[in-house]
């Protein structure tokens, strides 16, 4: 009997990242939105399934010129200086 393919899943965030995919291919690579590809690099590296937003995500470094290594060493850097994301109210708690 041949060994059976894993079934891809779908990810539980895959429709909010999709809009920010889709944000993302129309724009141009400014600090906000290299955060947003490095964190979704992070989120989907590996999961098995979402294979529209990898392929999108891999088509986003080719377009704006970057390996993954690069991109990380960016955002560390952009991150090391910059708050790129603002919270909208610091009462608010992560968990509410």
């Amino acid at each position: 009997m041949p060994p059976t393919e894993p079934k891809d899943q779908q990810h539980p965030l895959w429709q909010t990242d999709r809009q920010i995919v889709n944000r993302l291919l129309q724009e141009t690579a400014n600090d906000l939105n290299l955060a947003e590809l490095a964190r979704l690099r992070i989120r989907y590296q590996g999961f098995p399934g979402a294979r529209d937003i990898q392929a999108d995500l891999d088509r986003l470094l080719e377009r704006w010129q970057l390996t993954e290594a690069e991109l990380f060493r960016k955002t560390r850097q952009i991150h090391a200086t910059a708050q790129v994301y603002c919270q909208r109210t610091t009462q608010r708690e992560d968990w509410v």
